[in-house]
């Protein structure tokens, strides 16, 4: 495999939370604030994960109030539950990890 190949499939592998296919990972809304964010989409998917365990079936980045005001928020399903953990795109913080409700955001 030539070398170059490699570098691409590692860094797409990387940029999706370890997903090896990047059709896997649902699309970012907001990705024209990325610009805004001091950390990128994989760190926050991989704070998001290790705060809720599970499958990110839904990502976007956005402004909201709390933390630096700039979040990434993730729908994760858990245990046939569907959870919102909201990282904070300035600091990582998990700013948020709880159980949808009725009316989702």
């Amino acid at each position: 495999m030539h070398r170059s190949t490699i570098l691409l499939s590692t860094a797409l592998t990387l940029a999706f939370g370890g997903t090896a296919l990047a059709k896997s990972a649902p699309a970012m809304k907001g990705s024209e604030l990325s610009a805004q964010a001091s950390i990128n989409l994989a760190t926050a998917r991989a704070t998001a994960l290790k705060a809720r365990p599970g499958k990110i079936t839904d990502q976007e980045l956005e402004k909201e109030a709390g933390g630096s005001g700039l979040r990434y928020s993730f729908d994760i399903t858990s245990a046939a539950k569907k959870y919102e953990v909201g990282v904070d795109a300035k600091s990582g913080a998990v700013l948020e990890n709880k159980a949808e409700g009725k009316n989702p955001d």
